[in-house]
């Protein structure tokens, strides 16, 4: 397969640098264009991200040389691109205006951000779960008036600790939740040396986050009626969203009520044996085995598994009956990598493999 040129808008923020982590040596995809504020334009990337560069890994050689464009120029870096990530940090409508003015320019936008997550004709994609929501892209491109450019989207980070086990145990019609999530600084693109009061501490808030956590996995679980998603109405969830202080890692506390009896023998193998169209697409970041189920009590811990099939799985543990609900557990995930720059990049994968995604 002859390498996609891709562009990454917002490469400089935390997000943006773990798409271009990942995307090193990425079989498929090639990044050749970064597009940032108008302070960064202009500069090498190496350049533009010094003295913040925040991944583990050091910057990939293949993009430090390359010059950082304005994100405002649209037509400057869709040029010479296929598709573009994008990982921007403005408002949400700065945001929704500028994903479609880019989409409009016949180039196709996987996006990181919530503007457009709840755009009836926009796919929010877990690839595992909802890979037939890309069945509204052409309705989406007659409303653009495009015939190659359009706007998919990944769900919020929160939510794929635990959405991915309601997924497994669909048959078994899980009706009511409870989730608490104990959220990763990462989350809101900050590490300790940038956040150092959160070192010790625990913030119980986080704008926005207890009603993307409610709502989301309803409109990952809709159907795609008349070239819209409808959001599935058979489950309520409430939530609480915690700052906690680690890098890495978003964990969920979760009680659940099954329309359905089920075993806990028959719960754990449903989990273990879920899969969707990467595994059967053996797409090149698909993790072999999406979620494991880790039978010792103090497990998943964020030390030990948050690295799970290099960050695109899911670690589920400590399941068992409860007084009030009839089942609890605790879940795990990468928030920046499946809950952020990794789902992007696995949705990409699919979006090329099913021909949404072609070489201009």
């Amino acid at each position: 397969m002859e390498k996609f040129n891709v562009g990454i808008l917002g490469g400089t923020g935390m997000v943006g640098q773990r798409f271009i982590a990942l995307l090193e040596n990425h079989p498929w995809f090639n990044v050749t264009t970064i597009a940032a504020s108008p302070r960064s334009a202009g500069r090498t990337y190496e350049e533009a991200v010094e003295g913040r560069w925040k991944m583990d890994t050091p910057i990939p050689e293949s993009v430090k040389n390359i010059v950082v464009k304005d994100v405002m120029d649209v037509e400057g870096v869709t040029k010479d691109v296929d598709f573009v990530f994008s990982a921007l940090a403005m408002s949400k409508d700065e945001i929704k205006e500028l994903e479609e003015k880019y989409a409009k320019t016949e180039t196709p936008v996987v996006s990181n951000n919530s503007a457009h997550r709840w755009t009836p004709d926009v796919p929010m994609v877990i690839p595992e779960i909802n890979p037939e929501h890309l069945e509204v892209i052409p309705y989406q491109r007659k409303r653009l008036g495009t015939k190659r450019g359009f706007i998919a989207v990944k769900p919020n980070c929160s939510i794929q600790s635990y959405t991915p086990v309601l997924a497994a145990w669909k048959e078994f019609k899980p009706y009511e939740v409870v989730v608490s999530t104990y959220q990763a600084i990462s989350g809101a693109g900050k590490n300790f040396k940038e956040w150092p009061e959160m070192e010790g501490n625990i913030i119980p808030f986080i704008s926005g986050e207890e009603e993307k956590s409610e709502k989301e996995p309803l409109r990952v679980f809709g159907k795609v009626k008349k070239g819209e998603i409808v959001p599935a109405d058979n489950m309520i969830i409430t939530s609480q969203c915690i700052r906690v202080p680690v890098l890495y890692g978003h964990t969920a506390t979760v009680f659940l009520n099954l329309r359905k009896d089920a075993s806990k023998k028959e719960l754990i193998q449903a989990l273990r044996e879920f899969k969707g169209k990467p595994q059967e697409l053996k797409l090149p970041s698909a993790p072999k085995h999406f979620i494991q189920y880790l039978e010792d009590d103090d497990r998943p811990q964020i030390n030990l598994d948050v690295n799970y099939e290099n960050g695109y799985g899911v670690s589920i543990g400590r399941l068992r009956k409860d007084k009030l609900f009839d089942w609890k557990f605790v879940g795990l995930s990468h928030n920046t990598v499946r809950g952020a720059a990794g789902g992007g990049v696995l949705c990409a994968e699919l979006l090329v493999a099913e021909k949404y995604i072609e070489k201009k």
